[in-house]
């Protein structure tokens, strides 16, 4: 059932013009990505569903009866109220409704009249069904369920919700609107404050979820889990792709491929006709032919290409090589006064390994990656570095340290290596900082800003252990492909935390896991010998046999390699079906192309005053329309074997 449907909505932020002849239909079962580059008017689009907004031209109307719910991306505070108490004044519309049916109850027990009866039934009915529909009479369950799997421990109900950091602030947000369960969710980058173990219980909800959403988030894997369609905003108006992200992104570059090439031959030519009236505009016999391309340049429907097209490589400089041995913890120990951490934890890190830290909030991730940084000496144990080992240490505290009157530019060109000064405004771009953007100083910009800032500085220098504390926070997709490409080819060590799933799948070659099991008063860290689809095989597989996750794993393949090898295959088989997917929609196109043409051909009066001539063209649309049939059929047979593999992950 559609809930919200725009009709030629265009809407300006200033002086620009965001949104451009917007038509879009959103129902309640709608799977939808929301995707465009920063600044394309995501959220814009967002506020005009949910009726926060205005259009300055078009309509938005909404379905009556219906609910959308919105989660902006920031600045929701809760306070005065305990957290439990809080996330249940998402059922204040039903408490009302509930009161309102006891009050219709016992007017129609003393009406007198039976038509005042049966209408004050009809209405008790309705109410009835609505808070049925809702579970409302489960919402403890509810409660408890939605707060536990965003993290929120159950000693933690009874805390005043004031007291949660502005994360966790933006978790209790998102468990209210998740509780409201509306008819269509509009969600703004649900991911940024959550971590893996939250990311894949939203992952599960939204699976199961009875309602539409529409989802912004630069997190890959989580798009390709939950959406069956992507609607990018680009240069202002929307395009509908269908499939998930990954199969969007293989359609739309081939797309934005020939844009670009387009563009190119474009500017070559306007080059050619400049060059030209620059050349002969004093030319008295050569007059006519200058105004005619300069007439010719007027009416020219020139080709854009935003900022976020131009791809940026970038290249770590080159450091030193360091020993074999990059980096040697010896039964380190840490506790926070009272409150122990990590206990007699030895690990080795050899050079070119690409390490991923996970686990749980609070496990000690970050406690390790200060130490083995060299951040935070107070600590038991010894940690030490191998030969010629230069060190480079990021996260969001960090920050801190730049100084507050310096320029963005004047910050990140000081630690530049001299062969990337050339290109630190491609970088700067790169990461989000585009045109006068790079003469703020640093005290003037906003937490995420000045956590890029900090990321570009670190990188920018020479150094053979990188030790990344959630570099991807604050970064688009654009911007995290940039880091990853980097971080792929990087010769030297990289030991990282990170929530995303698509770049530990693409970066890391091995998993250290840190636990902490309810019997143990220490963290525990097990050691996975394999990229991180062979950590998560390997977990659920002790999951399956009831272990409890404390032995060391190092080395052992054995019994699992024939599961392996089939993911592997189902890997294979997925990257095929991409590729398949791709050819089928190319055919599709065109089959599409050539049945408008045919009907083009039928409304010509050459041809539809001529029966035997409209009768082959009649043979020739039922041979298309049939063609188009059998494509979007194998189209839709890849589609559900590819979503089948994916469970089946």
């Amino acid at each position: 059932m559609p809930v919200v449907s725009l009709s030629s909505v265009g809407g300006a932020y200033g002086d620009r013009d965001v949104l451009c002849e917007i038509n879009l239909s959103l129902d309640d079962r709608c799977r939808i990505a929301l995707t465009g580059a920063n600044g394309s008017g995501k959220t814009t689009l967002l506020r005009l569903v949910a009726g926060i907004t205005t259009a300055d031209v078009g309509a938005v109307s909404r379905t009556k009866g219906c609910d959308v719910g919105y989660l902006p991306q920031s600045g929701l505070v809760h306070r005065r109220r305990p957290l439990y108490q809080e996330a249940e004044r998402a059922f204040a519309p039903l408490h009302a409704a509930a009161a309102e049916v006891e009050q219709l109850a016992e007017r129609a027990a003393v009406a007198t009249a039976e038509t005042d009866q049966h209408r004050l039934l009809e209405q008790m009915h309705v109410l009835q069904e609505r808070i049925e529909h809702s579970d409302y009479y489960r919402r403890e369950a509810q409660i408890d369920a939605v707060l536990t799997g965003l993290g929120f421990a159950r000693q933690d109900f009874a805390r005043d919700a004031g007291e949660f950091s502005s994360g966790w602030q933006m978790r209790i947000a998102l468990a209210k609107i998740l509780l409201q369960r509306p008819d269509l969710l509009l969600l703004d980058e649900p991911t940024n404050y959550l971590d893996l173990e939250a990311r894949e219980w939203l992952e599960s909800f939204l699976l199961d979820y009875p309602g539409g959403f529409v989802l912004v988030s630069h997190d890959r894997h989580f798009l390709d889990t939950t959406v069956t369609e992507v609607q990018e905003l680009f240069l202002g108006r929307i395009k509908r792709f269908r499939g998930n992200y990954s199969h969007y992104e293989i359609v739309r570059s081939k797309e934005l491929a020939d844009l670009k090439k387009r563009y190119e031959q474009q500017q070559l030519d306007i080059a050619r006709i400049e060059d030209f009236i620059r050349r002969f505009r004093y030319n008295a016999s050569r007059a006519q032919m200058v105004q005619s391309r300069v007439r010719q340049l007027e009416k020219l429907e020139r080709i854009e290409i935003p900022d976020s097209m131009k791809r940026i490589h970038f290249t770590f400089p080159q450091p030193r090589r360091s020993g074999d041995r990059a980096l040697i913890l010896d039964t380190v120990t840490r506790s926070y006064g009272a409150n122990p951490v990590l206990s007699n934890v030895s690990l080795t890190v050899d050079r070119g390994q690409k390490v991923a830290v996970v686990g749980p909030n609070g496990a000690g991730k970050s406690t390790l990656l200060r130490i083995a940084a060299g951040v935070d000496s107070d600590y038991q144990g010894s940690c030490r570095y191998g030969a010629n080992v230069s060190v480079s240490f990021f996260s969001d505290e960090q920050s801190r340290q730049l100084k507050l009157e310096a320029t963005i530019i004047e910050t990140v060109e000081a630690s530049a290596d001299t062969a990337l000064l050339p290109r630190v405004r491609d970088l700067l771009g790169a990461f989000l900082f585009r045109g006068d953007d790079i003469y703020k100083q640093i005290g003037v910009l906003s937490g995420g800003e000045t956590s890029r800032v900090s990321l570009l500085r670190m990188l920018v220098r020479p150094a053979n252990l990188l030790v990344l504390d959630e570099p991807t926070n604050h970064l688009d997709m654009h911007s995290k492909d940039v880091l990853l490409d980097a971080l792929r080819s990087y010769k030297g060590t990289v030991l990282f935390v990170s929530h995303d799933r698509h770049f530990l799948d693409a970066l890391a070659d091995r998993v250290i896991e840190i636990t902490r099991p309810a019997r143990h008063e220490f963290s525990v860290v097990t050691d996975y010998p394999g990229d991180y689809a062979y950590y998560r095989h390997r977990t659920r597989q002790n999951e399956a046999h009831g272990a409890d996750g404390t032995k060391d794993l190092r080395g052992t393949r054995t019994g699992g390699d024939r599961h392996w090898q089939e993911r592997k295959a189902r890997k294979n088989r997925m990257q095929a079906i991409a590729r398949e997917e791709l050819r089928l929609i190319e055919q599709i196109e065109t089959a599409e192309r050539h049945h408008a043409d045919i009907e083009q051909r039928m409304a010509l009066p050459e041809n539809y005053r001529n029966g035997e001539k409209m009768q082959q063209l009649q043979h020739h649309l039922e041979q298309a329309r049939r063609e188009q049939q059998r494509l979007s059929a194998l189209w839709e047979v890849l589609e559900d074997e590819r979503v089948t593999l994916e469970a089946e992950q």
